[in-house]
């Protein structure tokens, strides 16, 4: 078990990964450059993946915000050159630093409109306040798209996890899509969590929702589809669309639990081992095998940083029977204790 505390050795390392970034971009990359960058890489085998992690929030920004790449590196091509020489280097790491922004916490806004792209990394979790005055807060490896219209307050959760508190607007409703549900509410709190099989969680701890969810057809693929069911959530109830018209109540205890990453924390409530491997395999990119079925069936509790790896780890083997083992490539082994 850990306490929650906030370290800046990540942060530091994203800095750092995004200058490589910028710096390997055609035509400014040179074999000092190279030099310099084989030698970081080799410094902490961290490097690497907070390098891969930054590429890839900043594809996604490319696809989702359906802006070409190159359109981007010519608008800061252009600024560079009307600053060359003098400005050079205040321009990269302006970019740097823009760029680890986006792989923080995305918040990219086009002027002169109100849409906006907001992601975070894989392990990062953080708030966005909107211009309505509502809040956002992502969880890890999370990406939403943010529309707000005249009439209405949309919200595309396109991967991950979020928690909406809602600025009151009866004039607009703010509409949450992910997968096979939409979330309605006017002034309220509730989290949603998109599974990987586009099923939805969505879970209410403050005022009222309404969940419309559109079954798929069963059957043939010529079927045609069932009509949407609406369900009405009120705090403390959760709803799951893979258990179709299942509200259930949550204990004020569980909804804290539920919640707990917004603190960057993670609890398991007497969990099967595999369950909880499962769970913490979204705040890292360390891979986690569990092969032995009695190790898998194991029961855990605790609180833990989404951010200690190692404290988890830690954990497992003061609390249950088992042994960790670090094998090639970084993969961590949970096995029974000899």
């Amino acid at each position: 078990m850990s306490e929650i505390i906030r370290l800046r050795t990540r942060a530091e390392i994203d800095e750092e990964a995004a200058t490589w970034v910028w710096r390997m971009e055609p035509g400014a990359y040179t074999a000092a450059d190279e030099q310099a960058y084989q030698a970081w890489l080799r410094q902490d085998p961290r490097h690497q993946a907070a390098l891969d992690e930054m590429r890839r929030v900043w594809g996604a920004l490319d696809h989702l915000a359906e802006v070409r790449r190159e359109e981007k590196i010519a608008t800061f091509t252009d600024a560079a050159r009307r600053h060359a020489r003098a400005g050079r280097r205040r321009w990269l790491w302006a970019a740097a630093a823009a760029l680890v922004v986006i792989a923080g916490g995305l918040a990219w806004l086009w002027p002169g409109s109100e849409r906006q792209t907001l992601a975070t990394a894989v392990g990062q979790h953080r708030d966005f306040r909107l211009a309505d005055g509502s809040v956002v807060t992502l969880n890890t490896n999370s990406i939403v798209e943010v529309d707000l219209g005249r009439t209405a307050r949309r919200v595309q959760l396109r991967q991950g996890e979020a928690h909406f508190q809602v600025a009151h607007d009866r004039a607009r409703p703010f509409l949450v899509q992910a997968g096979d549900a939409v979330v309605r509410a006017v002034g309220t709190e509730f989290a949603v969590r998109l599974r990987g099989d586009q099923h939805v969680e969505v879970m209410v701890n403050e005022g009222r929702v309404e969940v419309q969810t559109t079954p798929a057809a069963a059957g043939a693929a010529a079927a045609p589809a069932r009509p949407p069911t609406v369900h009405a959530l009120a705090a403390g109830e959760q709803l799951s669309t893979a258990t179709p018209g299942a509200v259930v109540a949550v204990s004020p205890g569980e909804l804290s639990s539920e919640l707990a990453w917004r603190q960057g924390a993670i609890v398991f409530d007497n969990e099967p081992l595999a369950e909880a491997v499962t769970e913490i395999e979204r705040y890292t990119n360390t891979r986690i095998v569990v092969s032995d079925p009695e190790v898998r069936a194991l029961r855990l509790g605790g609180r833990f940083r989404t951010d200690d790896l190692p404290g988890f780890l830690d954990g497992l083997q003061t609390a249950l029977p088992v042994s960790v083992r670090r094998g090639d490539g970084g993969v961590v082994y949970v096995e029974p204790r000899h």
